[in-house]
């Protein structure tokens, strides 16, 4: 018996994921204007390659890959793409996930997304400013919003307060 299309695809997917290559899917947000943005090799020459797969390509970087993830000073990190400050040190924590992990964006940072990739519906989080994929949100962070912002460490900088 032949396998499924679907199973094909869904094995090339999750084998694709497992070794942290992530999708290259690009990434547009339909109806929305953006503040910042740049075509498609002014994106390629501003970013590092790893930049540019995440938050052009919708990629994921490996887990505990990220200097980011082991950031414990007070300060702000800011979306690699265009700078605009995503999340406050004060409402980051250790998921155990192997990525960065807050509990809430600053007001009017982030947008989301529904993402269907890896055949299951998760929300993916987005710059409000330049629209630059940053991760997923999930309902299994602690309070006071139950929320955890997992991150793609790639996809910030961190401005030290």
């Amino acid at each position: 018996m032949q396998p499924s299309r679907r199973s094909v695809l869904t094995s090339l997917v999750l084998g694709t994921a497992a070794f942290g290559v992530g999708l290259s899917r690009s990434f547009a947000l339909a109806g929305e204007s953006l503040a910042v943005s740049h075509t498609d090799a002014e994106w390629r020459a501003m970013l590092t390659p790893a930049q540019y797969q995440v938050l052009r390509q919708q990629g994921t970087e490996r887990a505990f890959s990220s200097p980011l993830l082991n950031e414990h000073r007070k300060g702000i990190f800011a979306c690699a793409g265009c700078d605009l400050p995503l999340y406050s040190s004060e409402t980051k924590f250790d998921s155990g996930t192997g990525w960065p992990s807050f509990w809430q964006p600053l007001k009017g940072a982030v947008g989301t997304t529904t993402d269907t990739t890896l055949s299951e519906v998760r929300t993916a989080v987005h710059c409000s400013r330049c629209g630059g994929h940053l991760g997923h949100v999930f309902n299994d962070g602690p309070q006071p919003t139950g929320l955890r912002y997992c991150m793609d460490g790639v996809a910030m900088t961190f401005h030290a307060a």
